[in-house]
C-alpha cells in the first residue's frame, strides 16, 4: 500500500521533500545512555515523544528468536530492544527512506550489531518472515483506517504461535478504536503501561 498523497510532506511517506534538517537528541531509556541522529521529514525529531518511550520503558522482550520494530523512524524502540537483549534478532522496517537511513546510522552511533534496518511500507519488507514479538508506536496522523488498521489486522499473520503485538496508543486518539480492533483480532488484550495520556496494549497470539 503506498502511502497517500496527502502525505507527501509527512513523516508517514516514502520520500519526505521536507529541507533536511539534522540534529542528535540525547536520552536515558532502560537505564543506558542514548544519542540518536534525527531530521526533519521524520517522527518527533526534537525529542524520544511520550508514546515511544512509554513503549521502550515497558516492552515485553522474549528470550531469543526475531522481532520487528514496525513504523521504527530514526531507530529508539529496535536499538534499545537490541541492547537490552543480544540474543535477539531485531529488523526494523519504516516506509520513510529518510528514517531508514537515520536508523541505519543510529545502530551503528550506539554500536548494536543485532539489527537489519529495512525500507518499505508496514510488512512488505518482512512477507517470509515469523516474528516473536512486533513492536509499534503506529503512525496515528496517517490515519487509523488506512494505516493503523492493516497495522493489527495483519500482524497476526507475522506473529508465530505465543508471539505478541505491542503498541502504543493515546487515550484521546483512537485509543478505544484500536484497543477494541486489538481485542476483535487477537480476542485478548492487556494494558502493559499507562502515562502522559497513553497505553501500551499487548496481544497475544494463541
Amino acid at each position: 500500500m503506498e502511502a497517500p498523497s496527502t502525505l507527501s510532506n509527512h513523516y508517514f511517506t516514502r520520500r519526505p521533500t521536507s529541507k533536511k534538517k539534522e540534529g542528535i537528541i540525547k536520552g536515558r531509556l532502560r537505564g543506558h545512555n542514548w544519542e540518536f541522529y534525527t531530521s526533519s521529514g521524520v517522527f518527533s525529531r526534537k525529542k524520544i515523544d511520550n508514546g515511544t518511550r512509554l513503549l521502550i520503558e515497558s516492552m515485553i522482550l522474549p528470550e531469543e528468536g526475531v522481532i520487528l520494530d514496525l513504523g521504527c523512524g530514526y531507530g529508539p524502540i529496535g536499538i534499545v530492544a537490541a541492547r537490552i537483549n543480544s540474543k535477539l534478532e531485531v529488523l526494523m522496517t519504516d516506509i520513510n527512506e529518510r528514517a531508514t537511513k537515520l536508523a541505519s546510522r543510529n545502530v551503528k552511533r550506539n554500536k548494536v550489531g543485532n539489527v537489519q534496518v529495512l525500507q518499505g511500507n508496514l510488512y512488505e519488507p518482512v512477507k517470509a518472515k515469523k516474528f516473536k514479538a512486533i513492536l509499534t508506536n503506529p503512525p496515528i496522523s496517517a490515519g487509523i483506517h488506512k494505516v493503523v488498521t492493516p497495522i493489527i489486522e495483519g500482524s497476526i499473520e507475522y506473529l508465530e504461535s505465543g508471539g505478541s503485538l505491542q503498541l502504543v496508543v493515546q487515550s484521546n486518539k483512537g485509543g478505544k478504536t484500536l484497543s477494541k480492533l486489538m481485542q476483535n483480532t487477537y480476542s485478548n488484550i492487556k494494558v502493559i503501561s499507562r502515562g502522559s495520556g497513553f497505553r501500551v496494549l499487548r496481544s497475544i497470539k494463541q
